[in-house]
């Protein structure tokens, strides 16, 4: 049971996330399927309340002297691009975390969200969605090779 913490727990850190987790799970050879539930669970959670707030976070850290003025830059190439993005917004979340490679997780398609200006649900659940397909593809590979090595 204290595998499954651990296994919720690393699925919540940043740039981790749901790759470094199911990594995990396949080198302390926990079942797929509970690992897979365990992991999509724990890197989903933070997800709403990160697209809701980074913009508040956003425009605070614009203020600040000295700094304020590169968190202003990326907010206003957010407001310019989202303009851009509106047919393809969802399949391009869902795709980006979709794709297992470091930095392309849920909280950076969160902090996407939030710079074009996406709707909280419809974001979400695109990065659900990607979510549980790089669960399903790190799975494979995870178990895979753990299953190869020993």
């Amino acid at each position: 049971m204290l595998d499954y913490l651990y296994l919720f727990l690393i699925s919540m850190v940043p740039l981790i996330e749901l790759r470094g987790a199911m990594v995990y799970a396949a080198v302390a050879e926990m079942p797929f399927l509970p690992s897979l539930i365990c992991c999509v669970i724990g890197n989903i959670l933070p997800v709403p309340f990160l697209i809701k707030f980074a913009k508040t976070v956003l425009v605070r850290l614009s203020k600040v002297n000295k700094i304020g003025w590169i968190f202003q830059k990326i907010i206003d190439h957010g407001n310019k691009k989202s303009k851009t993005v509106d047919n393809v917004e969802f399949l391009g979340l869902l795709l980006f975390v979709a794709i297992p490679v470091p930095g392309t997780g849920a909280w950076s398609a969160s902090l996407i969200a939030t710079l074009l200006q996406l709707r909280v649900w419809k974001s979400s659940f695109a990065i659900l969605l990607g979510v549980i397909a790089c669960g399903i593809i790190m799975g494979i590979l995870s178990f895979g090779i753990v299953d190869i090595v020993t």
